[in-house]
């Protein structure tokens, strides 16, 4: 799977996307977050914050409980905003 990281979400992480094969116990957007979460302090500090990051899974924007394991591409993301 391809996480890919935009805007303060890829400054804090420090790199714009990765290659990952999931933990078998990462099944939604929740568990990956968690799991995210767990890979050192700069994932940490950003997932501090995980009620304002939105996700997309292979391009579409999906809630917490959405699935993960067979997605090809996952993005992180701020809210957005008009204007």
């Amino acid at each position: 799977m391809k996480l890919r990281y935009f805007a303060w979400v890829r400054v804090q992480v420090g790199y714009a996307e990765e290659d990952l094969e999931l933990p078998l116990q990462v099944v939604t957007v929740r568990d990956l977050l968690a799991w995210l979460a767990t890979r050192g302090p700069k994932f940490d500090a950003l997932l501090t914050r995980s009620e304002t990051i939105r996700v997309a899974v292979d391009q579409a924007v999906v809630e917490r409980d959405h699935a993960v394991r067979d997605a090809v591409e996952v993005a992180l993301f701020p809210p957005m905003t008009g204007g």
